[in-house]
């Protein structure tokens, strides 16, 4: 009786993590609906400054990082049962909102200013989501700490790239 218990609590383990990380990937997937078809003409005919990082870097990058994220909020959920984590979840889900938008105003507007503020409020999410997950578990919030560092690396690549293309 034990083990079955044991394996029905294991199987619930990975089926949740399983789940945030579709959840990460189902945000990563909307926002790559708004880049993907503007890299080719629209991003590539935009002047960049010299250390912007090649395209290869993106897709790598990002994988890890959703990764991370689905990891950080699986251990919430682990940590405090989904009923207790509601509202760092919630803070979770704004932020992973703002990221796929962020994607949408960029490339799929066209509006590298108007990113550039959504950004701002994004990287506050993020910083609001690591406060709020590391109350709960220093690692969870440890774990944006790679996400919020891209993200601020972003931001003033996306500062950039607006400013280098007033007209």
């Amino acid at each position: 009786m034990i083990e079955a218990n044991e394996n029905i609590a294991m199987n619930r383990q990975v089926t949740a993590l399983i789940i945030f990380i579709v959840i990460c990937f189902i945000a990563a997937g909307l926002g790559s609906l708004a880049t993907t078809p503007k890299i080719p003409n629209w991003y590539a005919n935009l002047a960049k400054p010299a250390w912007t990082p090649p395209g290869w870097v993106f897709g790598p990058v990002w994988t890890l990082l959703y990764l991370m994220m689905a990891f950080a909020a699986w251990l919430i959920w682990r940590q405090l049962g989904l009923a207790g984590a509601k509202v760092p979840l919630a803070i979770f889900a704004i932020q992973l909102a703002l990221n796929s938008l962020w994607s949408f105003i960029f490339f799929g507007l066209q509006k590298p200013g108007y990113a550039a503020m959504e950004i701002t409020v994004l990287w506050l999410a993020i910083i609001a989501t690591m406060i709020t997950f590391w109350r709960f578990s220093s690692l969870a919030g440890a774990m944006l700490i790679p996400y919020l560092l891209w993200v601020s690396f972003a931001a003033v690549l996306n500062f950039s790239i607006w400013r280098m293309n007033l007209s």
